[in-house]
């Protein structure tokens, strides 16, 4: 299991990443009746047009699928094929998205592999303010080797200080990460904790609260991670991409 931000990695060539503008947003809506959470890493081609690849979770049963595909400029005509690899070459397709993302909203319909449609699609980058947010949560989650703790204290948005601790641990190496001492920062879709380099998010993803980290590698263990968690309303934890079952 990687962390998610080594997707784009996997996914975009490298000397792209290291030329080109690339930018990488969080969406929220609805594919048919199911919620869904989108994370799509997009970079910039001469003519205008994005490179455009990612991921989507079905939110319900944490069913994840890839996404790969063009963005055109201007108009905006996005089409991703999809499939269960991060690397869409020479594996079969599972569906493919069509339609069109402009002003941070991405809508159209899914295709099945055979071209037939599937059902519409609708997601926004425009997630939720929390500035109303009050929750108290210590919660624990675990995958295949990889375990976590978190705790944290909101209220009506702000964080209680002293209040964020956000562990876990990696067998069998032992290896772990450590994030307290988070102080918080302004944020406009969601909530933002930070200490130096390393930020901690939090986003309203209507059933959950996705909690993500970024830039905390120094500290974790060397092959320790922070596995992005989902918080329900009752203050219990997932694993936003658990480990496949051997």
């Amino acid at each position: 299991m990687r962390p998610l931000w080594l997707l784009a990695l996997a996914v975009l060539p490298l000397a792209a990443a290291a030329q080109e503008k690339t930018e990488s947003v969080e969406l929220v809506g609805q594919l048919g009746s199911r919620s869904v959470f989108l994370v799509l890493h997009a970079t910039e081609r001469r003519d205008g047009g994005w490179r455009v690849a990612g991921e989507y979770v079905v939110l319900g049963t944490l069913a994840r699928r890839f996404l790969e595909g063009e963005r055109s400029p201007q108009l905006g005509v996005t089409v991703l094929k999809e499939g269960t690899s991060a690397i869409l070459f020479g594996h079969p397709a599972t569906g493919e998205l069509r339609g069109t993302w402009r002003d941070g909203v991405f809508k159209g319909t899914r295709y099945g592999p055979g071209g037939q449609e599937r059902e519409r699609f609708e997601v926004s980058e425009d997630l939720p303010s929390m500035e109303g947010y009050s929750a108290s949560v210590r919660c624990e989650a675990a995958s295949g080797s990889y375990r976590s703790s978190l705790a944290y204290a909101v209220e009506a948005g702000k964080l209680k200080p002293g209040s964020f601790d956000w562990r876990s641990q990696v067998g069998p190496s032992g290896h772990a990460c450590s994030v307290t001492g988070l102080e918080q920062q302004p944020e406009k879709h969601g909530l933002r904790f930070a200490a130096g380099k390393c930020s901690v998010t939090l986003r309203d993803l209507g059933d959950y609260i996705e909690v993500a980290a970024e830039n905390c590698a120094e500290r974790c263990g060397s092959e320790a991670y922070l596995e992005p968690l989902l918080v329900d309303r009752r203050g219990q934890c997932r694993v936003l991409h658990p480990e496949p079952r051997q």
